[in-house]
């Protein structure tokens, strides 16, 4: 038995003993929905359990749907501010998304359009369905789960037209948020210590990331991160307040795995992005992300793979400081190639310090 394996063998012992005392306690499984996503064809739908106290309140979740693929209505923009005051009364120290319970293997019943399917929670309490056939036309729409053992919840589900031609993937750590990931001190005390309603915006991406996409309204939006599931309600809430566009995140998990004590960052990354591919054929990307860590090499090498896939790259480049703090040494992550050898195979790569920089250039993604 390997290391990993031994890992992997006391999570699951302590988890179940959690379980055991906190039901003892009155505590019940709860789900937490997150944005689903997929075509006309088939969709995927996601959730957690963990163990939770009945007497809490749920989790601050998407409260409405976007009435197109990534915009809000006028009074959903105006409700933007009493979201952040509600969210606000709810921020708490970010230490506590991450001690969770969660419920493993627990029966869930999954509704969407025409279809219905039970299933099981994996051994970490994730729901990861893909349902075909499910009959719902592009546009939002809401996945009913109901679980063997406590309440119902909705989630949403964006199903994309086989019509869109364009989309938008983004990183999320020092691309929209200030992080400064992997330093282990700040990084640390901005998920474990710093209040979920501080975390500060990067200047100009939401303005950036509107112009790109007022030409494509059906274009469908993804915020993919190495981040856990456990700060996607946070997350969420950071979109919203900072009136970033709506779209479902592509997060992971912490812990062991099969092959491993830590899952790898760069393969979460590129399995994500080929997974986009597939689900979406007809759709050409627009890829944002930083020069801190390992965004450059993976979008390059999805440019070189499939350049007619690839609508542009945005990079936000870190200054010399923050390279350090981001990586070790004041030199930006290099790539396998220079950009103008992607640029000569038809992706135009844009750089700039915020969104406003990134603004400017706008015109060689037209």
């Amino acid at each position: 038995m390997d290391l990993a394996d031994v890992a992997r063998n006391f999570e699951d012992a302590a988890n179940r003993r959690n379980t055991v005392r906190l039901r003892e306690r009155g505590w019940l499984p709860r789900l937490t929905g997150y944005a689903g996503w997929g075509s006309v064809h088939a969709a995927k739908v996601l959730a957690r359990a963990t163990m939770a106290d009945p007497n809490d309140a749920q989790p601050f979740e998407l409260p409405f749907l976007p009435k197109s693929m990534h915009s809000l209505t006028s009074p959903q923009v105006r409700g933007l501010a009493k979201l952040a005051t509600q969210n606000a009364e709810k921020a708490q120290r970010g230490w506590r998304q991450f001690f969770t319970t969660q419920v493993g293997f627990l029966p869930v019943t999954v509704q969407l359009g025409d279809r219905t399917i039970a299933t099981r929670t994996d051994r970490s309490g994730y729901v990861d369905l893909l349902i075909e056939d499910h009959g719902l036309p592009p546009g939002w729409h809401e996945a009913t789960l109901t679980p063997a053992a406590g309440e119902a919840i909705t989630a949403p589900v964006m199903i994309v037209s086989d019509h869109a031609t364009t989309g938008l993937v983004s990183d999320i750590d020092d691309t929209i948020v200030v992080t400064w990931l992997p330093r282990a001190m700040l990084a640390a005390y901005n998920s474990f210590v710093l209040h979920t309603d501080m975390r500060q915006p990067v200047p100009g991406m939401a303005e950036f990331y509107h112009n790109l996409l007022d030409p494509s309204p059906d274009a469908p939006v993804f915020y993919l991160s190495t981040g856990a599931w456990n700060v996607y309600s946070t997350m969420l809430s950071f979109i919203q307040h900072n009136e970033l566009p709506i779209g479902p995140m592509l997060l992971t998990d912490w812990g062991p795995t099969p092959t491993g004590l830590f899952r790898s960052g760069q393969e979460h990354k590129k399995t994500q992005l080929r997974n986009l591919l597939i689900m979406f054929p007809n759709i050409s990307w627009y890829l944002i992300g930083d020069d801190g860590q390992h965004d450059p090499l993976i979008y390059d090498e999805l440019a070189r793979a499939h350049p007619r896939r690839v609508r542009g790259i945005a990079l936000r480049t870190l200054n010399p400081v923050q390279q350090v703090l981001s990586h070790g040494t004041p030199e930006a992550t290099a790539g396998d190639r220079e950009d103008c050898d992607i640029e000569d195979g038809g992706v135009p790569i844009i750089r700039g310090e915020d969104g406003y920089a990134l603004l400017r250039k706008i015109r060689r993604f037209r």
